[in-house]
Order: structure tokens, then sequence, then C-alpha cells
């Protein structure tokens, strides 16, 4: 391995030894002998080349040499943050390594005990999601076969919930594979431009009976004009539909769900959706965009929906180099957020 020499150690130190002697000579010569001020600096001068020599000489064999077999031998040494750079004989510079690299590792592995965790809690919910379904799909297949077939009533209704089960386990699917593809960047954003007010008033349109139910008014914070924005409408369509509807699942009745659209700098517009709900608490709102995270801990999944949505949406708007962003107080409602290119 390259070694970046330095000389700091045997220059101080040979620095230090050459005071020393200066002194004692002087003091000696001073006492049994006249001082020959010429003979005391030469004295010094050759005293320091000696003393560096050696010092160096033995620092290069004995320290260094021990720290370079440290580099090579000590596996967890040989991080990327180390290989990049050459070994260094001074001591200082080496210390601070040493501490970044352990500040560097103790990092990691508090970050991978927060992914450990995570992967259970996401294998959970996963399990959960899929069981649910599965488990009432089969309780109702095993019925029908028990002989429940043969009353037309009961074959009929306990067919159409399996059928809605096994619906509910496609949702899922879908949307893991979404997510995944939106993840390792396999999909691809295919931009158009399009008027973005249509597209909130189609939103509106297909969930209009669903907001009914609840009392909520669907609406625009003001009259627009049509704005275009350059991106690809059927995910922009995904991510108006999953903000919308959770706007509505969430609102309390006779509420209000209101899109707003304000231009920012230069080419950004910002599409807000609010609501007077329930709201989020503090502590929840930065795990939102989790997969299959759910701020009702409960375990009765009361509003329905694969849990996936909210990741769903934050992954398609980062594939359009653009954020989202979300505010919320407990009770009083949310607003979720997100930015688009507008078109010229």
């Amino acid at each position: 391995m390259k070694i970046k020499k330095t000389y700091k150690f045997a220059l101080k130190t040979a620095l230090y030894i050459t005071i020393v002697l200066a002194l004692a000579i002087s003091i000696f010569l001073f006492a049994f002998y006249t001082i020959n001020w010429l003979h005391v600096l030469l004295f010094t001068i050759v005293c320091y080349l000696l003393a560096f020599t050696v010092i160096q000489y033995r620092a290069q064999n004995f320290i260094y040499k021990r720290i370079n077999r440290i580099y090579e031998d000590i596996t967890l040494l040989e991080a990327t943050t180390f290989r990049k750079r050459s070994i260094t004989t001074d001591m200082d510079t080496l210390t601070q390594e040493i501490d970044r690299f352990a500040k560097d590792k103790k990092i990691e592995i508090e970050t991978l005990k927060i992914r450990e965790e995570y992967r259970k809690e996401f294998l959970g919910n996963v399990s959960h999601e899929l069981k649910t379904p599965l488990f009432t799909v089969q309780g109702y297949l095993e019925t029908l076969i028990d002989g429940a077939v043969n009353d037309k009533n009961i074959r009929d209704k306990y067919l159409d919930r399996a059928s809605k089960g096994l619906e509910r386990l496609i949702y899922i699917v879908r949307d893991l594979d979404m997510i995944t593809k939106l993840e390792v960047g396999d999909v691809r954003i295919e931009t158009e431009t399009f008027n973005i007010i249509e597209l909130i008033e189609s939103v509106f349109d297909l969930f209009e009976m669903k907001a009914l139910k609840k009392k909520i008014t669907l609406a625009f914070d003001m009259d627009y004009q049509p704005i275009y924005v350059i991106a690809d409408k059927e995910k922009i369509l995904q991510v108006l539909t999953n903000l919308i509807v959770n706007s509505i699942k969430y609102g309390t009745e006779k509420g209000t769900t209101e899109v707003g659209i304000h231009n920012l700098i230069k080419n950004k517009i910002i599409v807000r959706i609010s609501d007077n709900g329930e709201g989020i608490e503090k502590e929840n709102i930065p795990r939102l965009f989790e997969r299959f995270y759910r701020v009702d801990k409960s375990g009765s999944r009361k509003v329905g929906g694969s849990g996936l949505g909210l990741a769903i949406v934050k992954h398609v708007i980062e594939a359009h180099d653009e954020s989202i962003y979300v505010e919320s107080e407990f009770g009083v409602g949310s607003e979720f957020s997100f930015t688009l290119e507008k078109a010229k």
C-alpha cells in the first residue's frame, strides 16, 4: 500500500532532544571550560540532524510499518473510505481517520438495525394484508364444498363474497408489483401535455357518489382556467385518485375536500389537496409514505385499501423529479401537495 510520509513527529522530537542536549553541553562548558558559541552552534546543528535521522528511521521501521500492517491485516479498515486514500504516517491524521471510520460504522450499524426492524414490520404487514382476504375466500369456498353449494341463495352470496376477496388480493398484488417497479426504476414515465384541471374534475366525477355517502363536498378553492402540465397523465391520475380517495376516507361527515393549484417559481405549479378531516398526529407524519404503514394501529382496517397508496404516490412524484409535501394538524385536517412542471 502507498505510504504518505510525514516528518512532523521526527522534526519536533529531534528539536526537543537537541534543545535539551544543547542546554546541557552549554552548562557543562560554562562550569568547566570557556564557552565557544561557535562550537555550541555546530554541536546543536549536528545533534539535530543526527537526532532527526535516528528518530525518523526508528519511527519508519518500528511505528509506520506496524501502521501499514494494521491497514493490511484488519479487513474492517479496508473499507472504501480507506482504500481510496493513501496511508498516512501522521499520527493526528491517522487518529482522525480511525475516529471517522468508527463513527461511520456506528451509523451503518444503526441504519442496518432500523432496516431490519422495518423489514420485519413490512413482512408482518404483507402477511396480514394477504392472509385476511385469503382466509375469507378459503372459508367461503370450504362452506360451499361442505354442501352449501346446493342452496342457491347461499351459493350466490358466498361466491360473490369470495369474488370480492379475490379482487382485493389482485388489488394488493398489483400495487405491490407497481411499487416494486417504481423503487427499482423499472417504470417508464411517458410525459405528455394535458389539462390538470380537467383531470381533477374527472376524479371528482369518479368519486362523487363515494363522497356523497359521507356528505363530503369535492371542490376547487377557486375558479380556474385550463392549466397545462407536462407529466405522465395516467400516473398523475393515480396520484390524484389516491390522495382524493384518502381525503374522503378520513374526512369528517359534511366536510370538504378542496383542491388548489398555485404557481411557483419559473415553470412549476403546486397542486394542493386539503380536507377538514380527523388529521394526523405529528409523530406519524414522517412514516406516512412507507409501504403498509397505517395511522390506525387497531388492526381493524376500517377504511380498507391496500396500505400502499401513499407509497405509490411518493414514488410516482419522485419519478417525475418532483416533490411531495404533507401538512397536518390532528383534529383539524390535512393537506397533501405536490409539484409539477407547467407547460409553456
